[in-house]
């Protein structure tokens, strides 16, 4: 038997106040699902809770699931749509409506010192931002995905890499697999460049991260996120830096037959650990 859980969700809409609705799930994403089908088309999630007892209806025990309506909520402040797969908490949520989009870059330290330039994008353009970027690099040799410990409450980080590819084979592989490896909050992409010293990331809240060792490439990665209307900043907050929720899209895999699927796609496990 599935085990349901049920989540205080604000559901922001088109020229109405957020919605607040008590949603059941098997996991968060479901749960939003379920409540973006009942408020309506154009409806999304702009900030989440764990339900406590005295929200879940009762008749939970006897297999009720119904979306619980607990009406507008005009206070509520709501700003940058964030992508899918990562949602503000309730109680950031004044935080998180002061985010915006833009990018910032800053120097990296360690074995490897370089930059990195980092953007937040509204949640409508990360798709179309991120494949305008791939369609413009030099080389995209392979595919990174990182399968967090998050993924279905695994405890396990699993890293599976790609064979050699080139950038069209890498556009297809995300246009393809868009809901699984692009609209998911357990799971970190990157695409590296390996000539170029450099890789393109989708990080698990879902910036766009370009990191290089070169200050040339990373002035190009900057000159490519203005084309796309962004603006360079000091410094730019992230939903990282405010209390959140990951979560996947209802239609996503389960963890098991995602793994599966990326060794379907000739991807090898090069590193794991527990979390």
């Amino acid at each position: 038997m599935t085990t349901r859980s049920w989540y205080r969700i604000a559901l922001a809409r088109p020229a109405a106040p957020p919605m607040i609705v008590v949603a059941p799930g098997a996991h968060l994403g479901e749960s939003i699902s379920n409540g973006v089908r009942h408020v309506g088309r154009g409806a999304w999630a702009a900030a989440v809770a764990v339900a406590d007892a005295t929200e879940v209806p009762l008749g939970e025990a006897f297999g009720k699931h119904d979306v619980v309506e607990r009406g507008a909520d005009p206070s509520l402040p709501t700003g940058l749509r964030w992508p899918l797969g990562v949602v503000p908490s309730f109680a950031d949520a004044a935080r998180a409506a002061t985010l915006r989009e833009g990018f910032t870059r800053r120097a990296i330290g360690g074995d490897h010192p370089g930059t990195v330039v980092e953007a937040v994008i509204d949640g409508p353009r990360v798709d179309e931002v991120l494949l305008t970027i791939v369609e413009k690099l030099p080389a995209a040799d392979n595919v990174e995905i990182k399968v967090l410990h998050t993924y279905d409450s695994a405890g396990s980080t699993e890293v599976w890499l790609s064979p050699r590819l080139d950038v069209k084979r890498t556009i297809r592989l995300l246009d393809d697999h868009d809901i699984e490896l692009l609209h998911n909050g357990h799971i970190e992409l990157s695409i590296y460049l390996r000539a170029q010293k450099s890789t393109l990331r989708l990080g698990e809240h879902k910036t766009i991260a370009w990191l290089s060792e070169g200050g040339a490439a990373a002035d190009q990665a900057a000159a490519w996120l203005r084309a796309e209307g962004l603006e360079e900043a000091p410094a730019q907050g992230t939903l990282a830096d405010v209390g959140h929720f990951h979560w996947r899209p209802a239609a996503s895999s389960p963890r098991r037959r995602l793994i599966e699927r990326l060794k379907k796609l000739g991807m090898r496990l090069v590193d794991s650990w527990k979390a």
